[in-house]
């Protein structure tokens, strides 16, 4: 069965609303879930994170913050801390490992750290058992692509397309899901403007999805109650697993 990984940024709208959220997620087929660490200029994610990244930082989120909904979840969901590096690189990376371990946090989403300088913490990741999650990119050369994948862990997050999170643009992913499988056997998701009316295609020749915004989105809805956007959310994650296991 094709897994479902969701993205929501942490404590918004508030630390207890994003641990009720997750657990209830863990029920409606979400498999790993993405706890997104609000952070200032967020550069790989389009205007629906970012607005809830600035949103979460103005209510003012700390990092204590995202341990303690960590400590919360991680028993019930799969859990990975998705952000950019400085808040990362500030708390120090082989302390940060540490903590993820006794959390039972099991990975690194950092879309800011380039393949070649995340090689430099490989030893401290191994050393506390976290996987850092390797990105490929269609704009990837078939070497690249081989040296990237080598020592992938967990599973590989496939960039749709060149550009930012949020948005739907479509291309036939296939001869770059083939490259991908003639070097790794590890899971290849696709991530990038994977919603419910996309899930399906995208989803084609791969192991799972990885979906944000299309969450988010829900998230920011003000007319909304939070018990209406859990519903909402949970109604959401069903249908796209669903959709990618017909």
């Amino acid at each position: 069965m094709k897994k479902l990984v969701a993205y929501i940024t942490s404590c918004y709208p508030e630390k207890s609303f994003s641990i009720d959220l997750a657990l209830s997620l863990a029920q409606h087929g979400v498999d790993s879930l993405e706890l997104g660490v609000p952070f200032s200029d967020p550069v790989a994610d389009g205007p629906v994170i970012e607005e809830a990244n600035h949103l979460s930082l103005q209510s003012g989120f700390k990092f204590q913050d995202l341990l303690d909904i960590s400590r919360e979840i991680s028993q019930e969901i799969d859990t990975l801390w998705m952000g950019y590096f400085n808040p990362f690189y500030q708390y120090k990376i082989d302390k940060l490992t540490k903590v993820m371990q006794n959390l039972h946090v099991s990975g690194l989403i950092i879309p800011d750290l380039p393949f070649e300088e995340a090689l430099v913490y490989e030893t401290i990741f191994q050393k506390h058992s976290i996987a850092n999650i390797s990105f490929v990119a269609p704009t990837d050369s078939d070497e690249r692509i081989k040296k990237i994948t080598k020592n992938a862990q967990k599973f590989i997050y496939m960039v749709a397309y060149a550009g930012i999170t949020g948005t739907s643009a479509s291309e036939d992913l296939t001869p770059f899901i083939s490259s991908i499988r003639t070097h790794t056997s590890t899971p290849v998701y696709v991530g990038f403007g994977v919603n419910e009316t996309t899930a399906k295609e995208k989803s084609k020749n791969t192991d799972g999805v990885i979906v944000g915004s299309a969450f988010v989105k829900i998230l920011l809805n003000e007319n909304l109650s939070y018990t209406n956007k859990i519903e909402q959310c949970c109604n959401l994650a069903d249908i796209i697993k669903n959709e990618i296991n017909i």
